[in-house]
């Protein structure tokens, strides 16, 4: 009985430990992000002047707008191409399917910067080149893996029988698939779409290869601020992205109960 306790109770303080291992950095961010020193002097002065700054930045708001657009536009386009692709190799039987699915893996494990580098080259063979437009195709090429994986992973909980079920009644191929067939992997679907959302937002190796001047993301305008002289505006921006991006996995995880029920 009291080695079980002592286990219990490791168990609690490795969890908190961990915990405030990944949150504590971000909390402190936040906090300096209202403390009036630029260099974090204490003791705390409290201001919003940070906030009033950033307003007025020009150039940090809109490379946070780029990273924006960019991160919606990959996520509707990855999601929609990564379930249309998991539906398929669910579906269908055909020759070079295990093949095609052990080439899903390797994108996600291949180092961003041989990434990066691969797509410039190829990029400016066929013509593409660089700006928005070439980040976009490449984020979304980086996306989609993750979102088929995910997606595959939901529809291996799925009965087929249910769709067969559903042709035997009369339902058309379109009718099967979304009246059966997605609002059982929707889950799947959501968190497929928050992995390319956070895949795109967060991406920095492949947006800084492929960004134009005046044509930066998020994260490479940062970058190039820490280079020129750090700024407690970048700790602003980032308090505001992480408190969104927070409270939109909340909801989304409390609607599509991804923690499961008691």
């Amino acid at each position: 009985m009291f080695t079980t306790r002592l286990l219990e109770a490791l168990g609690r303080v490795w969890i908190v430990l961990l915990l405030s291992f990944l949150y504590l950095p971000i909390c402190i961010m936040a906090l300096m992000s209202f403390n009036a020193s630029p260099f974090y002097q204490l003791p705390f002065e409290w201001t919003t002047g940070w906030y009033a700054d950033l307003s007025r930045n020009e150039q940090l708001l809109a490379a946070t707008w780029n990273s924006i657009q960019i991160a919606v536009f990959t996520t509707v386009i990855a999601t929609v191409l990564g379930t249309a692709a998991s539906l398929a190799l669910f579906r269908h039987e055909f020759r070079g399917k295990r093949l095609l699915q052990a080439l899903l893996f390797p994108p996600i494990a291949i180092p961003w910067l041989i990434t990066g580098t691969a797509m410039l080259i190829f990029f400016f063979g066929v013509g593409i080149g660089r700006g928005l437009h070439a980040i976009l195709l490449g984020h979304v090429a980086l996306a989609l893996p993750y979102v088929i994986v995910v997606v595959s992973a939901r529809l291996q909980t799925f009965a087929p029988e249910l769709e067969e079920a559903a042709r035997s009644l009369g339902a058309s191929q379109w009718q099967v698939t979304t009246r059966v067939t997605l609002p059982w992997i929707m889950p799947g679907v959501i968190a497929g779409g928050l992995f390319a959302f956070a895949v795109s937002f967060d991406q920095f190796v492949v947006s800084y290869f492929l960004s134009t001047p005046g044509e930066a993301t998020l994260p490479v305008e940062i970058y190039a601020a820490i280079r020129k002289g750090f700024t407690p505006e970048i700790n602003a921006v980032s308090t505001i992205i992480i408190g969104i991006s927070m409270g939109l996995m909340l909801v989304t995880a409390r609607f599509f109960k991804f923690g499961g029920e008691k």
